[in-house]
Protein backbone atom coordinates (compact mmCIF):
# COMPACT_ATOMS: atom_id res chain seq x y z
CA UNK A 1 0.00 0.00 0.00
CA UNK A 2 1.20 3.37 -1.01
CA UNK A 3 0.77 6.01 1.56
CA UNK A 4 0.53 9.84 0.41
CA UNK A 5 1.37 10.80 3.74
CA UNK A 6 4.98 10.25 5.63
CA UNK A 7 6.47 10.99 9.26
CA UNK A 8 9.77 10.33 10.49
CA UNK A 9 9.47 10.29 14.43
CA UNK A 10 12.63 10.05 16.79
CA UNK A 11 12.96 8.23 19.90
CA UNK A 12 15.70 10.10 21.53
CA UNK A 13 17.23 8.55 24.65
CA UNK A 14 19.92 9.76 27.22
CA UNK A 15 21.04 7.57 29.86
CA UNK A 16 18.15 4.86 30.14
CA UNK A 17 16.14 7.74 29.57
CA UNK A 18 13.58 9.00 26.45
CA UNK A 19 12.95 12.49 25.50
CA UNK A 20 9.26 13.02 25.11
CA UNK A 21 7.33 16.07 23.90
CA UNK A 22 4.19 17.00 25.77
CA UNK A 23 2.01 17.91 22.98
CA UNK A 24 0.23 20.92 22.89
CA UNK A 25 -3.18 20.67 24.04
CA UNK A 26 -5.36 21.62 20.62
CA UNK A 27 -7.83 18.67 19.42
CA UNK A 28 -6.70 18.87 16.00
CA UNK A 29 -3.73 17.33 16.46
CA UNK A 30 -3.07 13.20 17.42
CA UNK A 31 -2.26 12.62 21.03
CA UNK A 32 -3.17 16.24 21.74
CA UNK A 33 -2.14 17.03 25.59
CA UNK A 34 -0.09 13.61 25.91
CA UNK A 35 3.18 12.72 26.24
CA UNK A 36 4.66 12.05 22.99
CA UNK A 37 7.99 11.69 20.09
CA UNK A 38 9.97 14.73 18.33
CA UNK A 39 8.86 14.73 14.32
CA UNK A 40 6.45 15.38 11.63
CA UNK A 41 5.52 15.14 8.29
CA UNK A 42 7.69 14.55 5.02
CA UNK A 43 8.05 17.31 2.92
CA UNK A 44 7.77 16.22 -0.93
CA UNK A 45 11.52 14.82 -2.02
CA UNK A 46 12.01 14.39 1.39
CA UNK A 47 14.02 11.26 2.71
CA UNK A 48 12.70 10.14 6.30
CA UNK A 49 16.63 10.66 7.73
CA UNK A 50 16.24 14.66 6.14
CA UNK A 51 12.47 15.45 7.69
CA UNK A 52 13.92 13.47 10.87
CA UNK A 53 16.88 16.18 10.98
CA UNK A 54 14.49 18.85 9.83
CA UNK A 55 12.07 18.02 11.83
CA UNK A 56 14.73 18.09 15.01
CA UNK A 57 15.92 21.76 14.14
CA UNK A 58 13.10 23.16 14.46
CA UNK A 59 11.14 21.33 17.06
CA UNK A 60 13.99 21.69 19.48
CA UNK A 61 17.04 23.11 17.39
CA UNK A 62 19.06 19.69 17.90
CA UNK A 63 21.45 18.28 15.07
CA UNK A 64 21.87 14.40 14.60
CA UNK A 65 25.77 13.93 15.45
CA UNK A 66 25.47 9.84 14.77
CA UNK A 67 24.02 8.22 12.10
CA UNK A 68 19.95 7.39 13.81
CA UNK A 69 19.05 4.03 14.12
CA UNK A 70 16.22 3.15 12.16
CA UNK A 71 13.59 1.09 14.21
CA UNK A 72 10.92 0.45 11.20
CA UNK A 73 8.36 1.52 9.30
CA UNK A 74 4.85 1.29 10.41
CA UNK A 75 1.47 1.70 9.17
CA UNK A 76 -0.71 4.30 11.08
CA UNK A 77 -4.25 3.37 9.66
CA UNK A 78 -6.72 5.85 11.45
CA UNK A 79 -3.98 8.81 9.85
CA UNK A 80 -3.34 6.95 6.59
CA UNK A 81 0.06 7.67 6.95
CA UNK A 82 3.38 5.75 7.20
CA UNK A 83 5.41 5.97 10.25
CA UNK A 84 9.50 5.93 9.70
CA UNK A 85 10.74 5.55 13.37
CA UNK A 86 14.14 5.92 14.37
CA UNK A 87 16.25 6.08 17.70
CA UNK A 88 18.62 8.59 17.98
CA UNK A 89 20.93 9.30 20.80
CA UNK A 90 20.78 12.82 22.73
CA UNK A 91 24.29 13.95 22.89
CA UNK A 92 23.94 17.15 24.86
CA UNK A 93 22.15 18.65 28.10
CA UNK A 94 18.60 18.53 28.61
CA UNK A 95 19.30 22.81 29.13
CA UNK A 96 20.97 23.37 25.99
CA UNK A 97 17.82 22.22 23.68
CA UNK A 98 15.00 24.98 22.93
CA UNK A 99 11.69 23.50 23.05
CA UNK A 100 9.82 25.58 19.82
CA UNK A 101 6.92 22.99 19.47
CA UNK A 102 5.23 21.51 21.95
CA UNK A 103 4.15 22.81 26.14
CA UNK A 104 7.29 20.89 27.52
CA UNK A 105 9.84 18.45 27.23
CA UNK A 106 11.43 15.99 29.51
CA UNK A 107 13.39 12.64 30.11
CA UNK A 108 11.58 9.55 31.08
CA UNK A 109 12.49 6.94 32.64
CA UNK A 110 11.28 3.51 31.72
CA UNK A 111 9.55 3.13 34.93
CA UNK A 112 7.25 6.29 33.70
CA UNK A 113 6.55 4.72 30.55
CA UNK A 114 5.35 1.78 32.75
CA UNK A 115 2.95 4.02 34.42
CA UNK A 116 2.01 5.50 31.55
CA UNK A 117 1.84 9.61 32.64
CA UNK A 118 4.46 11.96 33.61
CA UNK A 119 4.66 15.23 35.88
CA UNK A 120 4.67 18.37 33.77
CA UNK A 121 6.31 21.95 35.74
CA UNK A 122 5.00 23.98 33.15
CA UNK A 123 1.46 22.72 32.70
CA UNK A 124 1.69 21.96 36.38
CA UNK A 125 0.19 18.64 36.26
CA UNK A 126 0.06 14.75 35.55
CA UNK A 127 -0.30 14.01 31.84
CA UNK A 128 -0.53 11.29 30.18
CA UNK A 129 1.55 9.11 27.56
CA UNK A 130 -0.37 8.73 23.91
CA UNK A 131 -1.47 5.35 23.57
CA UNK A 132 0.46 4.50 20.73
CA UNK A 133 3.84 6.25 22.22
CA UNK A 134 3.47 4.41 24.94
CA UNK A 135 2.67 0.71 23.50
CA UNK A 136 5.69 1.14 21.33
CA UNK A 137 8.41 2.22 23.93
CA UNK A 138 6.95 -0.51 26.30
CA UNK A 139 7.90 -2.92 22.88
CA UNK A 140 11.08 -1.33 23.07
CA UNK A 141 12.11 -1.57 26.06
CA UNK A 142 11.25 -5.24 26.32
CA UNK A 143 13.29 -5.57 23.30
CA UNK A 144 16.25 -5.59 25.36
CA UNK A 145 17.62 -3.79 22.24
CA UNK A 146 19.26 -1.39 24.29
CA UNK A 147 20.01 -0.91 28.38
CA UNK A 148 17.64 1.71 29.24
CA UNK A 149 17.83 1.36 32.68
CA UNK A 150 18.18 4.99 34.30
Amino acid sequence: MSYERQVAIAILYQKGRFLMQLRDNLPHIPAAGCWGFFGGHLEPGETPEEGLQRELQEEINYTIRKPPIKLGEFPNEEHQSLRHVFAVPLLVPLHELQLNEGWDMALLCPEDIVKGEFYSHKARQIRPLGFAHRKFLLDLIESNLVDWQC
